[in-house]
């Protein structure tokens, strides 16, 4: 006989007890989790027809995992990348069960076998150029108080290149705006670091703090950006407010707006213009907070095709006319390695 809600016991201990209390796990990793399990619970209930009240351990083998993740691909749309941090977050939670629940520990065992899916090199990096994010924040109107807030919320995103789980979690304590201005986040693993700010950025926030009230000492540790129930924004709430304004910059000017647009395209963005404006990789490095020195370079790679361009412009200015073909161009190894560099 199946144990009466035993999925909903193990999950909480999971959350309370092993993330929190040994893991130590931070909220961008709490957040993220918690959201996989809250799609868990509407697929298992809308495809699986088992409401939360009803699930049990028994309703979870391989082949149902990997029905959910089909159905995130499916029907949600998800990416590689996103079916992956789903399951990454169940692994962890079956990993869990495996010292909890021996009984069935080849049933876990099935699931944790379940593979990543591979996700291939990205050939570029989606950003928008700076007239791209100028008309992009031209669309929000500033004749509402929710209006000011989202321009607010998307300048932030930009200027200080942050993550949407930091800035979601930032108050008004995380903000100095006195000089030299800046914003403090907290980045994965608990990392914190200092951004600067500019005087525009700076006068916004200023402007929308008076207005919500948000520069009291007495609300300095609400959300700096919340919903309508005064309750923090979630990555969903910030993707829906940014695609809330796509859509129009886009009927605009479809050469400036990707067809894909994500909150990270922003911190993208932000990452391309400054390593544009010649900010050494270190710098940019420590502005996104990012780990190695490598993650960064991704964005020199995919602005080397620019640059190439450039190059061979001037190139071909200079050589003789009646070359018309240049020794890279029959060099097979060489030509391979330029394709492979504008990546």
């Amino acid at each position: 006989m199946e144990a009466t809600n035993d999925f909903a016991k193990y999950l909480t201990r999971f959350f309370t007890e092993y993330l929190v209390g040994e893991r130590g796990a931070s909220s961008h990793t709490l957040r993220s989790y918690s959201e996989t399990f809250t799609l868990v619970l509407i697929y298992m209930d809308k495809v699986r027809g088992k409401p939360a009240d009803r699930l049990t351990l028994n309703h979870f083998d391989r082949e149902t995992v990997l029905d959910f993740l089909d159905w995130l691909q499916k029907t949600r749309k998800c990416s590689n990348t996103t079916r992956n941090q789903r399951l990454a977050a169940l692994h962890s939670f079956f990993r869990y069960m495996q010292y909890e629940d021996v009984k069935r520990l080849g049933q876990w065992q099935e699931i944790l076998s379940i593979k990543v899916k591979r996700q291939g090199k990205r050939s570029a990096v989606n950003y928008l150029s700076v007239e791209g994010v100028k008309l992009l924040l031209e669309q929000i109107p500033t004749n509402s108080k929710v209006g000011r807030r989202n321009l607010a919320l998307l300048a932030l995103l930009y200027d200080s290149g942050a993550r949407v789980g930091e800035l979601i979690d930032l108050t008004p304590e995380s903000l100095n705006l006195n000089k030299p201005c800046h914003v403090v986040l907290f980045g994965k693993g608990g990392k914190k670091r200092i951004v600067p700010l500019q005087d525009e950025q700076v006068n916004l926030l200023l402007s929308y703090m008076k207005e919500n009230r948000l520069d009291s000492l007495a609300f300095n540790q609400r959300p700096l950006f919340a919903n309508n129930r005064k309750e923090r924004l979630t990555n969903s709430g910030v993707t829906y407010i940014l695609n809330s304004y796509v859509q129009n910059a886009r009927m605009l000017r479809p050469d400036l707006i990707p067809e894909k647009i994500s909150p990270h395209t922003l911190r993208h963005s932000k990452a391309m213009h400054l390593l544009q404006s010649g900010v050494n990789l270190v710098y940019i490095r420590d502005i996104l907070g990012h780990v190695s020195i490598q993650t960064t370079e991704v964005y020199a790679r995919a602005d080397s095709k620019q640059k190439r361009e450039a190059l061979e412009a001037v190139y071909i200015k200079i050589i003789p006319t009646q070359v018309n073909e240049g020794i890279w161009e029959r060099d097979s190894k060489l030509r391979e390695w330029l394709k492979n560099f504008a990546k």
